[in-house]
């Protein structure tokens, strides 16, 4: 099973992959028990980091996820009842995934000024466009335009955007559950169904 461990090393061992320099921060709530991960990612040397585009990853690791960790789905149970192989906690796919939040910061660098409102703009839609498009996962998102007071006029300094995405680390068939699409269990239906079809069509042949 994955531990909180386990997946904040695969997050940086992935932003390592990219050659992106990573800064993680680690929390243990005390009276709650979650355990929470945050991360900055930029690339190039920190010099000089806060003129170039950034993201902060950040989750909350739940003391559900802790348990189903150590135990797995057999711990749940034993909350309720004895274990048993065909208990639907053992196969339940609705436990709360992990959820993700995305902050992702790119500078304008004061450039801001010389940009009109319907360029800021069409550049949001376009990255909130394009974000969507590489995450199917992504449940939110939502772009910006932050904003600085300079020479008594409000200027943009930086757009951003902020994404938050599901990982259901906890399915029953494991990271595999990625894939369990809408779309593709709805092609396995058309592919039982159709056997069923075929037989209907020589049942209405003989018939005639």
């Amino acid at each position: 099973m994955l531990t909180y461990e386990d997946v904040t090393a695969y997050f940086l061992k992935a932003a390592k992959s990219l050659g992106l320099v990573t800064h993680p921060e680690y929390w243990t709530n005390g009276r709650s028990l979650e355990r929470e991960f945050a991360c900055v990612c930029h690339t190039g040397s920190c010099e000089g980091s806060e003129t170039r585009s950034s993201c902060t990853l950040s989750f909350t690791w739940s003391t559900l996820d802790t348990a189903l960790s150590l135990e797995g789905p057999v711990g749940v149970c034993d909350f309720f009842h004895e274990p048993d192989e065909h208990c639907p906690h053992l196969h339940t796919s609705d436990i709360p995934p992990l959820e993700l939040d995305l902050s992702y910061i790119s500078p304008l660098n004061g450039s801001g000024a010389g940009i009109s409102e319907a360029t800021l703009f069409s550049l949001a839609q376009m990255l909130k466009l394009r974000a969507s498009e590489l995450s199917s996962r992504t449940i939110e998102t939502r772009p910006g335009v932050n904003m600085i007071l300079q020479e008594s006029r409000l200027q943009p300094e930086s757009l951003t955007l902020q994404q938050r995405v599901e990982l259901p680390i906890w399915h029953p068939d494991g990271m595999r559950g990625l894939h369990d699409e809408p779309h593709n269990r709805s092609g396995r239906f058309v592919q039982r169904s159709r056997p069923a079809t075929d037989e209907e069509d020589d049942e209405e042949s003989r018939c005639r």
